[in-house]
């Protein structure tokens, strides 16, 4: 347990407890077959899925890859595993597995650091970045309302993320489709880091003065990081995929598994982009969408959503994309136009000037980086509303579940016997109760949040407390909209 100096781009100290000191717990994870036996039972269940879409029932609620990828895989994924332990479902994803083995010749021992003659080239400059991961995430949500409902769908897009990823691994290397291209990756990324575990380095000059890089260049205990971070300077979870490879290759024990305050990545200002800011107001607009029309009572907009003619889907895509790549974007620019104003001295006297910032008027940060800086607010308030979304369905259709356990594809089979359980609402009383702390919750966060970064762009106590109001009543106001949507 120990209290260590902020790194580079963190305003303040920050609480660490590094889980490493536990020897079985560090024991495993340098233990070769670690990342191997995580990824095994979810490949079982990847290829169960695509199976079971392909070929299974055409009913949603009676075929296994409606129910287990887009009830309980999701709702796991959203309420424990990305707000608790942030990109630990990439540790365990199949979807990059296949390529990896390809590529390295082994499953797992170690197998070849180079790989195959084929991966010669080198991903495009200007698609460093989660632009991709933008426009594949918008892509998916919008035939959203097709995939979620129809088996085949969703076995077909299972099957495209893995031979994509195939295909990209063998040809760039490493995991590059989990770093650029992978749609649910770039969301998992942004919202890892409001988690409170990191995989960090302990000492960074340790790093600095040690000349082999292990954890780049890989060595006969592992590979060199499939992710293209480098630990020595990672400040953020964003991009680390928690695989562990630079844990096994360290070879001055300078790596950490660590617990720490929830979202204090958020206040990391290196790395920020506007790409990251635009999956920001993706993914809370899609959460207000998703709750709009799968729970709504505008049937004519889930007619829209699910093609029931060519002019209304198109009437949705054009309402779907414009509320995403406008209208939030533009309303948070407003927002970020009027904290820049309010947050301006009031008195010609106060010289303060903000390091760092952007060339505006006089010393404050311009509109387009408050925008971009402020976007972090949304990660605590968007998470929340994910949340929310999932807890709206996960108690009132999980026990669909339980007869696909002995019956995925549909065919009448009853291997558990549990074919024949009833459909089973459970507790939706209670619903409402947990939707309205998590929503809440998040809405304090983001606020908090927001107001800290004031205090990293805007010079003054006061006038770091202006800017953050406009921004405060743009959270409030998604927040009162997601309460109206569930609460009635």
């Amino acid at each position: 347990m120990s209290t260590k100096p902020a790194r580079p781009g963190l305003s303040r100290k920050s609480f660490q407890f590094d889980l490493t000191r536990f020897t079985l717990l560090k024991n495993l994870l340098l233990h070769r077959s670690f990342q191997f036996w995580l990824i095994l039972p979810n490949f079982f269940f990847f290829v169960l899925v695509i199976l079971t879409g392909l070929v299974g029932s055409g009913v949603g609620n009676a075929n296994f890859s409606i129910i287990f990828t887009w009830i309980v895989w999701w709702a796991a994924l959203i309420v424990l595993l990305i707000p608790f332990a942030g990109r630990i479902w990439c540790a365990m994803c199949p979807i990059p597995a296949p390529g990896e083995w390809l590529q390295h010749r082994a499953i797992i021992p170690k197998g070849a650091d180079k790989p195959l003659s084929l991966a010669v080239k080198k991903w495009p400059k200007r698609f460093k970045n989660i632009w991709l991961q933008n426009i594949s995430f918008l892509g998916v949500a919008l035939f959203s309302a097709i995939i979620l409902t129809r088996p085949l769908a969703t076995g077909l897009v299972l099957l495209a993320f893995i031979a994509v990823a195939i295909v990209l691994s063998l040809v760039y290397g490493k995991r590059i489709f989990c770093r650029y291209v992978c749609p649910v990756g770039g969301f998992i990324g942004l919202y890892s880091m409001f988690a409170p575990l990191e995989l960090r380095v302990k000492d960074q000059d340790v790093c600095r003065t040690h000349r082999e890089k292990e954890c780049i260049r890989g060595s006969e205990k592992g590979y060199g990081c499939p992710w293209l971070e480098y630990p020595g300077t990672m400040v953020r979870n964003t991009y680390c995929g928690l695989c562990t490879e630079c844990l096994k290759t360290c070879p001055k024990d300078n790596i950490a598994l660590n617990l720490r305050p929830f979202g204090q990545d958020l206040l990391v200002t290196k790395g920020r982009g506007l790409d990251e800011a635009f999956k920001a107001f993706i993914m809370l607009t899609c959460a207000v969408v998703y709750s709009v029309v799968m729970l709504g009572p505008w049937g004519w907009l889930k007619e829209w959503a699910n093609i029931a003619s060519v002019p209304k889907f198109l009437a949705y895509a054009a309402m779907f994309l414009g509320a995403n790549l406008l209208l939030v974007p533009g309303l948070y620019y407003v927002a970020a136009w009027l904290a820049r104003v309010l947050g301006r001295p009031r008195s010609p006297s106060v010289h303060q000037s903000v390091k760092g910032a952007d060339a505006g008027q006089g010393n404050s940060p311009s509109v387009k980086k408050l925008m971009v800086d402020y976007a972090y607010a949304l990660v605590p308030m968007g998470l929340a509303g994910w949340a929310a979304f999932s807890l709206s369905f996960l108690f009132i259709n999980v026990s669909y579940a339980i007869p696909l356990l002995s019956d995925p594809f549909g065919w009448g089979w009853n291997l558990f016997g549990t074919a024949n359980y009833p459909w089973t609402p459970y507790v939706p009383e209670i619903v409402p109760f947990l939707q309205v702390p998590v929503l809440l919750g998040g809405l304090a966060f983001a606020i908090n949040t927001a107001h800290k970064i004031s205090q990293q762009n805007i010079p003054g106590r006061a006038q770091a407390f202006r800017a953050t109001l406009p921004i405060a009543a743009f959270l409030t106001g998604v927040t009162l909209l997601f309460l109206r949507l569930y609460l009635g």
